[in-house]
C-alpha cells in the first residue's frame, strides 16, 4: 500500500481539489503585463532612444543597458531569497509574494517613464552627468522588474497544488506576454505613423515625446493590469508538498557546481539568449542605419519577428516529440543562422521592401525554437531536483543577463563613425549568427550524454518524465521546478 501511494501521479490526488475560478486564473495572468510591456520597450527601443533620440554616443548608450543588466542579474537571486523568507514583517500579512510584487510594481511605475523621458533640469548637461541621472532610474527599474518577475512566478505553487493548473497558469501568463509585446509594437507604430509629417522620415531627436508617450501608455495599461492582479488574486499560506527524494538523494548547489553538464547546458542557454536578445536589440538600429528605412519600420519588422516566434512556438512541441530536443535545437539554430546570412547578402530595393520581412520570419522562428528547446534542456537537466532548481535557474539567469549587457557594451564601444552604414548589418550577421553557432557547439558536447544523468550513472530522482512532459518544452521548463522562486522569464 505504501509503495503504490508513493508512485501515484500527482494528478490523482489533485482531482479532488476544486479548480481555481476562471477570474482568479485570468487575474493571475495579467500580473506580469507591466513587466512584459517594459521589457519589450527595454530590449527593442532602449538603444534607439538613447543613441538616435537623446544623441548619446554609442558607448554611453550601451553602458546604460549594461548597468540595467547587471542590476537585474544581482537583484534576481536577492529577491528570490528574500521572498522565500517566512518572517513576521507586518506587510507580509498581505502575502509574501504579493508584498514583493507590490513593491516592484511601485518601483517600475515610478522609474520606467523617466528612462524614456528627457533629463529633468539637465537636458543640456554633459552626457556623463545625464548618464548618472538615468542610471539611478535604471537601477530602481531593474530592482522593481526583478521583484515583480520572481514574486509572480513563485505564486504559482501557492495558488494551486495541481500540476495541470500550474501548467495552465503558466500558459495564461505566456499568452499575456505575447499580447503585451504585440501591444507595444502596435502602439509604437500608431504613434510614429499618425504623428509623423513625413512617412519617409527616420528616427531622431524630434521623436522624444513620441517615445515618452509610448512609455506612458504602456505604463498606464500595465498599472491597470497590476491593479486587477492585486484585487483578484489571494495568496495562500506557504504550502509544503512533502515530496520524498528518490534513491539518488538530494542534489545541492555544490553538487550542481561539480557537474560538468551544468556548464554545458549554461553554454547552450546563454548562446540562445544572446541570439534572441541581440537580434531584438539591434534589428531597429540595422533598419535605421544600414537600410535607411523609415520610422514605422522600427515597429513593423519587430512585430513580424514576434508573430513568427509565437506562431512557431505552437509547433515546437511536435518538433521536440518527433526529433528530440537536441535535433530540434539544431533545426532552430539553422533557421536563425539562415536569417543572419540573408542579412549579409541581401541588398537592393526588393530586399528593403519585401525580403526584410522574410528575414524577420526566420529570425523569429529560429529564436523561438532555440529558446523553447533550451528551456526544455535546462528542465531536463534539473529533473525533479526541486531543492536546487532555483540555483540552476538563477545561474542561467545571471549568465544570460550579464553576457547580454557585456556584449552590447562591446558592440557599442567598437562602433565606428556615422559613415559605417554596414556596421549593424555585420552585428546581425556575425554576432547573432556566431551566437547560434556557439549554441550548436555547446550542444554538440552534450550529444553523447543523457541530459540530467549524474556522473555516477544514476538517473534523476523522483519519477521519470512522461512523454508529454518530455515534449512540452516551454511549459515544462516553467513548471518543472514549480515550487522555486528563481525562475527566469
Amino acid at each position: 500500500m505504501m509503495e503504490s501511494t508513493e508512485r501515484r501521479p500527482s494528478s490523482d490526488y489533485t482531482e479532488i481539489i476544486s479548480r481555481l475560478p476562471l477570474k482568479h486564473r485570468l487575474a493571475y495572468g495579467v500580473g506580469h503585463v507591466l513587466n512584459d510591456i517594459c521589457a519589450s520597450m527595454w530590449f527593442t527601443y532602449l538603444l534607439v532612444f538613447f543613441h538616435l533620440v537623446l544623441q548619446f554616443n554609442s558607448f554611453l548608450a550601451g553602458l546604460v543597458l549594461l548597468i540595467g543588466q547587471i542590476a537585474d542579474a544581482v537583484a534576481t537571486p536577492f529577491v528570490g531569497y528574500q521572498s522565500d523568507r517566512d518572517d513576521n514583517f507586518w506587510l507580509c500579512k498581505y502575502g509574501r509574494r504579493k508584498t514583493w510584487h507590490l513593491f516592484g510594481t511601485v518601483c517600475v511605475l515610478f522609474s520606467f517613464p523617466l528612462i524614456f523621458s528627457p533629463c529633468l533640469n539637465c537636458e543640456h548637461s554633459h552626457q556623463w552627468a545625464q548618464l548618472i541621472y538615468y542610471s539611478a532610474f535604471v537601477i530602481i527599474f531593474q530592482l522593481g522588474w526583478a521583484s515583480v518577475q520572481i514574486s509572480h512566478l513563485s505564486l504559482i505553487p501557492d495558488l494551486t497544488p495541481s500540476e495541470h493548473e500550474r501548467t495552465e497558469l503558466t500558459a495564461i501568463r505566456y499568452s499575456f506576454t505575447v499580447c503585451s509585446n504585440v501591444f507595444v509594437y502596435i502602439i509604437t507604430w500608431a504613434i510614429l505613423h499618425f504623428t509623423s509629417e513625413n512617412s519617409e522620415a527616420q528616427i531622431g531627436p524630434k521623436d522624444l515625446t513620441k517615445f515618452q508617450n509610448v512609455s506612458l501608455i504602456g505604463i498606464g495599461v500595465g498599472a491597470f493590469a497590476s491593479l486587477i492582479f492585486h484585487l483578484g488574486v489571494k495568496e495562500a499560506p506557504p504550502r509544503s508538498d512533502g515530496l520524498m527524494h528518490g534513491p539518488g538523494g538530494r542534489r545541492t548547489a555544490l553538487h550542481m557546481l561539480k557537474d560538468i553538464q551544468l556548464y554545458q547546458v549554461a553554454g547552450v542557454y546563454m548562446a540562445t539568449r544572446l541570439f534572441v536578445n541581440l537580434s531584438q536589440v539591434y534589428i531597429p538600429l540595422y533598419l535605421h542605419e544600414s537600410l535607411s528605412m523609415n520610422a514605422e519600420s522600427l515597429a513593423i519588422v519587430p512585430l513580424v519577428m514576434l508573430l513568427s516566434s509565437f506562431g512557431t512556438s505552437l509547433l515546437i512541441k511536435l518538433l521536440n516529440k518527433k526529433l528530440g530536443r537536441k535535433v530540434a535545437y539544431l533545426v532552430g539554430a539553422a533557421v536563425g543562422f539562415a536569417g543572419c546570412l540573408w542579412i549579409q547578402f541581401g541588398y537592393g530595393s526588393a530586399f528593403v521592401r519585401y525580403e526584410i520581412y522574410g528575414v524577420a520570419v526566420l529570425l523569429g522562428a529560429g529564436g523561438s525554437i532555440m529558446l523553447v528547446t533550451s528551456l526544455g534542456i535546462t528542465a531536463d537537466f534539473i529533473g525533479h531536483n526541486t531543492e536546487s532548481g532555483a540555483f540552476v535557474y538563477g545561474a542561467m539567469s545571471f549568465t544570460d543577463k550579464l553576457s547580454n549587457g557585456v556584449a552590447v557594451t562591446i558592440i557599442q564601444t567598437l562602433k565606428c563613425g556615422a559613415l559605417c552604414v554596414g556596421y549593424y548589418r555585420d552585428v546581425m550577421t556575425y554576432v547573432c549568427g556566431g551566437a547560434a553557432l556557439f549554441g550548436v557547439v555547446a550542444l554538440v558536447t552534450l550529444m553523447p550524454f543523457q541530459i540530467g544523468r549524474r556522473k555516477d550513472g544514476a538517473a534523476p530522482p523522483y519519477r521519470s518524465l512522461t512523454s508529454e512532459e518530455q515534449t512540452d518544452g516551454f511549459v515544462n521548463a516553467s513548471i518543472q521546478n514549480e515550487n522555486q522562486a528563481g525562475l527566469i522569464s
